[in-house]
């Protein structure tokens, strides 16, 4: 039975949704990138949340709608593996992120980056 992904993607201003600095789509590219890794793993992507705007530094885990969605379906066991394109992808500040890999690690069976 294939393992059960959900996916994250965050860019962290609403102009990155479509077109990073590069003029690269970037949610695209993160929606891309997982889905072709849970490919070759032979996962199956159940779900997929999508935080615009959401900058990593400013607003804390805890504050993050989407996060907070992930972490309540994880708790249901939704699903196996949580799947973000980067591991800064969940976050960027360096005395919170850490414990929110932490947690989710804990919650599900695997927890990839």
């Amino acid at each position: 039975m294939a393992e059960r992904v959900y996916c994250l993607y965050r860019v962290s201003t609403a102009r990155q949704v479509d077109h990073d600095d590069k003029n690269n789509a970037d949610i695209p590219m993160q929606r891309k990138a997982c889905h072709e890794f849970a490919s070759r793993m032979g996962w199956e992507i159940i779900g997929e949340e999508q935080e615009t705007g959401v900058s990593g530094y400013k607003i804390s885990a805890n504050d993050r709608d989407k996060l907070q969605l992930i972490k309540k379906y994880a708790e249901q066991g939704k699903f196996d593996i949580l799947l973000v394109f980067m591991f800064d992808r969940l976050g960027r500040k360096s005395d919170e992120t850490p414990f929110v890999v932490e947690w989710f690690v804990k919650k599900v069976s695997g927890c990839e980056t």
